[in-house]
């Protein structure tokens, strides 16, 4: 459980350092659109863990910089309450959910959690690629350099 809290207090770093740069400078159209997807994604993993309906919910919508701000904010609370309530669960039990294809999984707990982690560092990799090529120097969010 430790090494899945040192995991979401990374996500929420470096959501937090990719909105700074793009309250900071002129971003492209894919770089909100990637950026805003993370977040929604967020909030749709955590509807899922918590064994409500998510089909309704965004995953890819427009977004701006203060509806992002807002999304970090609930996302960063919301994973804290939700990892504290859970820390005495088995992080192996499954949870039933529905993609936003209307297709039923099984997965468990800490596989969700890992994916969440994981998904949102693949989008904000993306984010870099897109910051170099528009000549931005990319916002450097590894891991390393957080728990630093």
């Amino acid at each position: 459980m430790k090494t899945i809290q040192k995991m979401f207090e990374h996500l929420n770093w470096a959501n937090q350092r990719i909105l700074e740069i793009f309250q900071n400078v002129e971003i492209g159209e894919q770089q909100l659109s990637l950026f805003s997807h993370i977040l929604y994604s967020e909030q749709v993993w955590l509807t899922r863990l918590k064994g409500m309906d998510s089909l309704q919910m965004p995953i890819w919508e427009d977004g701006d910089i203060t509806v992002c701000a807002k999304l970090i904010k609930q996302n960063e609370e919301n994973f804290k309450t939700f990892l504290t309530e859970i820390a005495k669960t088995d992080l192996d039990n499954l949870i039933t959910y529905t993609n936003s294809s209307g297709k039923e999984f099984m997965t468990s707990i800490r596989d969700i959690l890992t994916h969440v982690a994981l998904h949102g560092q693949y989008h904000r990799g993306q984010i870099n690629s897109r910051l170099r090529v528009d000549g931005i120097d990319p916002v450097n969010i590894d891991y390393i350099t957080f728990v630093r």
